[in-house]
């Protein structure tokens, strides 16, 4: 009985080590694959970027937030961070942007002096698998870094695109 049970337990061994080698060797295909599909997403991006825009502009407008403010303007930077959502997995684009308000009338923001003020944000992307879509998200008060160290818990970074370097 005991010669049967070492068996079985070389045979366990051996299988074991057979599996975490097949493991290891697939690694670097499955980073290949990875890296191509971020490739694929951040190419869509730039082919999407003024529809994405044109979205981000009209959902977080209609957000009726910041309350008492209308969206008159956004000045959208040319550089982007990827980033990954720790609990999806989705793909997120990070843009920094300039925004402009006007109060509302009767809104209770009319003789806010701040009101004129630009204020910077982060815009948010976000890719469903097969393209980029946005639901308006927006961090106030947080350029693209800040926003991956703030929600640092949530968000991996992936990559960093500069205009300068993209050309």
């Amino acid at each position: 009985m005991s010669y049967v049970l070492f068996e079985a337990m070389v045979a366990f061994c051996v299988a074991a080590v057979a599996g975490a080698a097949i493991v290891m060797a697939l690694r670097p295909l499955r980073m290949a694959r990875q890296a191509e599909r971020l490739a694929r997403a951040q190419r869509d991006f730039h082919r999407q970027r003024e529809r994405l825009e044109a979205k981000f502009i009209e959902r977080a407008g209609s957000s009726g937030k910041p309350r008492g403010l209308r969206w008159v303007d956004v000045e959208f930077d040319d550089d982007v961070i990827y980033v990954r959502d720790r609990k999806s997995g989705r793909l997120k684009a990070l843009v920094a942007i300039e925004v402009s308000f006007e109060a509302v009338e009767g809104g209770g923001m009319e003789e806010v002096e701040a009101v004129s003020r630009v204020r910077a944000a982060t815009a948010e992307f976000f890719h469903d698998g097969d393209r980029w879509a946005t639901d308006g998200r927006v961090y106030f008060n947080l350029a693209p870094s800040a926003t991956v160290k703030y929600l640092s818990s949530d968000l991996e970074l992936v990559a960093e695109e500069h205009a300068s370097v993209r050309g």
